[in-house]
């Protein structure tokens, strides 16, 4: 599965989840996991990067030789790492040589920043990182949005970038952080980075419009970055008290799982997450993380 077939078969997202059967993840090309998600801890972000996805089975399981592999940062702030604003770069970096390694064609990375882009992209030190693990970073192109339809509870369509709908595979790889409207920023709210048009009107009613934009977008794995966690303050951050140093990162491939485990890394209980709740109680993936099978590895 491809997806450049995403638009024809969106129409069938929904049987599908009511099926049990992920369709825009690598359980679709291959078996499952052996587990629901890998915690890796450890003191190098790229080792426990590679040791994560390798405890879901390797990259290989994931990507195959002549994808085209979108990786999906949050690079929205003009912040250096040590603020835990932005994605690791390390942590990035990591995921793209993997691809490669895994006999991706191209890895292209990008975001649609808050702040300055150019200053994004450099001060979060991924734009260095990308390019030396050899990945292709751009800047969101305006005329590269496209309009999909969603039919969801709130969202009927909009636009999203179609450098991420066209791509093999997607991989999510958001930062773990305090956000003073959802409560908590991780892998479904990272979508947003790919929305077109005015995206703080979904403010409103942002849990509903979270479910129904990545019920839209479907990863093929999903990589949270907790080398730091912002406590307080977010999305943007900036004052180094509110860093909280944890040295791990979660991997799985359902995104509600791995945003319900998410939350414990923060004292919360997965339901503490609106938007979680909501995705599980619409049967698109548990938030009981007592009934998932996890891996924990420290490196």
């Amino acid at each position: 599965m491809n997806r450049r077939d995403f638009l024809k078969l969106t129409a069938l997202t929904s049987l599908s989840v009511a099926a049990g059967f992920d369709t825009f993840t690598g359980a679709a090309f291959g078996a499952a996991p052996a587990y629901d998600l890998a915690v890796a801890s450890g003191p190098s972000p790229s080792r426990i990067t590679a040791a994560a996805i390798d405890a879901l089975g390797g990259m290989k399981s994931f990507i195959q030789r002549g994808d085209i592999v979108v990786v999906k940062p949050n690079i929205g702030w003009d912040r250096t790492p040590e603020y835990a604003a932005n994605t690791n770069p390390e942590v990035v970096s990591t995921i793209v040589r993997l691809c490669l390694e895994a006999g991706a064609k191209k890895v292209k990375v990008f975001d649609r920043p808050v702040n300055d882009p150019r200053r994004c992209y450099v001060q979060s030190g991924i734009s260095d990182a990308v390019k030396a693990a050899g990945g292709e970073l751009s800047f969101i192109d305006e005329r590269k949005f496209r309009d999909v339809k969603i039919n969801g509870s709130v969202l009927k369509s909009w636009p999203l970038y179609a450098e991420l709908i066209e791509a093999d595979k997607v991989i999510n790889v958001p930062i773990a952080k305090h956000h003073g409207l959802s409560k908590l920023t991780l892998g479904m709210k990272n979508w947003m980075g790919v929305m077109g048009g005015s995206r703080a009107s979904i403010h409103q009613k942002l849990d509903e419009s979270l479910v129904d934009l990545s019920m839209a977008i479907k990863p093929t794995l999903v990589v949270v970055d907790a080398v730091r966690i912002l406590t307080a303050n977010g999305p943007q951050g900036g004052n180094l008290k509110d860093v909280k140093k944890l040295d791990t990162v979660v991997a799985g491939v359902n995104q509600v799982a791995v945003d319900a485990y998410a939350a414990t890394l923060f004292g919360m209980k997965s339901s503490d997450l609106g938007y979680v709740r909501i995705a599980s109680q619409k049967g698109f993936g548990p938030m009981d993380t007592a009934k998932m099978k996890i891996k924990k590895v420290t490196i």
